[in-house]
């Protein structure tokens, strides 16, 4: 079964995993009614919160662990699970369609488990934690054109039903949300926040390729690129002529909780 459709998702707080008052989180309990209803036949997850030199792919043969990578949450958190089975078939695919397009080297990272990047939204999309999940890292020290790059070459996984999924966060200061007194949206988010929407659907990937230069507030809406880079590895997965959508959009102060779909023309 072959598949038209990557997505990234912004998953905002780790909260997200409890808080039933965030729209986000019952977007993402729909997802399968409402945005995406085929079952992929496993899921590779680009995860703002794995960060590395060189792509790097978690090569599970049994359970994939939850990490619960986050600090001075309610403790309830802590308790919850993602039992997802690993997929190293994937993983070793990955890594080939990485290499046969010029990635010369690709790690492979037998320990790890899944982050709250992946575990957390995939909980909400997929609950029965039945479909294998391999998860890749994104390399912070390159930009965006990189891994749109990377994105292009896990293309052809789309054709063995794979869904790929870039999740991070459309705008991620979280200095600002610490700093915040209100639930207001602070300008330079919504600017930056609206640039991205109207690039992407107007198709112009190459702009947001090249976001440091072409968004306003871009250092401010994202003054580490980790949670941003997942979004580019999404687009270039689907093609430069592909049709993005945005599928929802919340916000928690000046954390935007936007998130697309990529439809492959064709």
């Amino acid at each position: 079964m072959a598949l038209k459709e990557t997505f990234y998702i912004s998953h905002g707080s780790p909260t997200l995993s409890i808080d039933e008052s965030l729209p986000a989180r019952h977007f993402l309990k729909a997802f399968r009614e409402k945005t995406f209803s085929q079952i992929p036949s496993s899921i590779l997850v680009i995860s703002g919160h794995w960060e590395t030199a060189e792509p790097t792919v978690n090569v599970v043969s049994g359970v994939n662990d939850t990490i619960h990578d986050f600090y001075g949450f309610p403790k309830q958190m802590y308790k919850l699970k993602y039992p997802a089975p690993g997929a190293p078939k994937l993983a070793k695919r990955v890594k080939e369609v990485l290499m046969a397009s010029g990635f010369k080297k690709v790690n492979e990272d037998k320990t790890r488990g899944l982050d709250h990047g992946a575990w957390v939204p995939l909980m909400l999309m997929y609950p029965e934690a039945d479909i294998p999940v391999c998860q890749l890292s994104v390399q912070t020290e390159r930009d965006g054109t990189y891994h749109y790059n990377l994105g292009k070459a896990l293309a052809p996984l789309k054709e063995e039903g794979v869904l790929i999924v870039g999740s991070g966060s459309a705008t991620h200061n979280l200095r600002s949300l610490r700093n915040s007194n209100d639930d207001s949206v602070a300008s330079w988010a919504l600017e930056f926040d609206t640039w991205l929407k109207e690039s992407l659907l107007n198709g112009r990937y190459e702009d947001v390729n090249h976001y440091e230069e072409k968004a306003p507030h871009a250092k401010i809406a994202h003054p580490w690129p980790d949670h941003f880079y997942p979004l580019h590895v999404a687009m270039g997965a689907a093609d430069e002529n592909a049709k993005a959508e945005l599928i929802h959009h919340s916000w928690t102060s000046t954390i935007s909780y936007a998130s697309y779909k990529f439809t492959t023309a064709a």
